[in-house]
């Protein structure tokens, strides 16, 4: 080590912390300033000269003290989308696959008498149960002479109905049970699923008030008519749409 050596070694080991001698900084450890456009800043610490610069962009992370980039990480995307998110559900089909000879492709309809008739189809099964025995049975009506007395009827009371369904049809008589030969305790199995309802059958048995407010809108759903208010009402409508199906030209409206 020579004089001037020696010389600037004392100066620098002699100088309070964090500054450095102008001669020595100059002479060997060249550092020009960052640009502004770089947006950094020198450690105050001048034995290191570590230039420092903030992350500037929000896809970026500091992990562990490195900086990670994750604009190119994988996104999730969103649940439930397409046809199958709320409110957006595939509608149902109006034809569906008969599920008794009387009824139609369609939901919620009846063949014509005339139909009917024609094809040999005198009277409409359906399935029971007895409210005191439990026993089952398949019970069948006779199509004609059931149809014509509910028509005469409904006919002869309309006017006094006011748009309701009157108490015989609201709290309907049951049928009479074979088995244990009990009066008044025979009623229909409805089945659950709707589109399997054997809605002649509750015509013709004048039962169709055991059936639930939301079985009978379902009819009044798929047959185009208003389904909204208390049961005698919607019970009202659905008697005159199964009528209006067996006899088109009667005057059920």
């Amino acid at each position: 080590m020579n004089n001037s050596d020696e010389s600037d070694y004392l100066r620098l080991t002699l100088s309070p912390p964090g500054q450095c001698h102008s001669s020595l900084f100059s002479r060997d450890h060249s550092v020009s300033s960052p640009s502004p456009d770089h947006r950094g800043f020198v450690d105050e610490g001048c034995s290191n000269f570590q230039l420092v610069t903030p992350a500037s962009s929000h896809n970026s992370n500091e992990i562990g003290g490195s900086v990670v980039d994750r604009s190119s990480a994988p996104r999730r995307g969103r649940r439930g989308g397409g046809a199958e998110r709320a409110g957006h559900a595939r509608p149902k089909d109006d034809r569906i696959v008969p599920a008794y000879p009387w009824a139609t492709d369609r939901r919620a309809f009846v063949r014509s008498l005339d139909y009917l008739l024609s094809h040999g189809m005198l009277s409409i099964r359906g399935e029971v149960v007895c409210k005191r025995c439990d026993g089952k049975e398949t019970r069948e009506v006779d199509l004609q002479s059931s149809f014509l007395p509910l028509s005469s009827y409904f006919l002869s009371n309309k006017d006094t109905m006011h748009d309701r369904a009157p108490k015989l049809w609201m709290v309907p008589r049951l049928l009479d049970c074979n088995l244990c030969h009990q009066a008044d305790c025979v009623k229909p199995i409805i089945d659950e699923k709707k589109r399997r309802i054997n809605w002649l059958f509750l015509l013709l048995t004048q039962t169709l008030g055991l059936c639930t407010l939301d079985q009978l809108k379902y009819f009044c759903k798929h047959t185009k008519k208003h389904r909204t208010g208390a049961k005698d009402r919607v019970l009202y409508l659905t008697y005159v749409g199964l009528l209006k199906q067996l006899n088109p030209s009667g005057p059920y409206d």
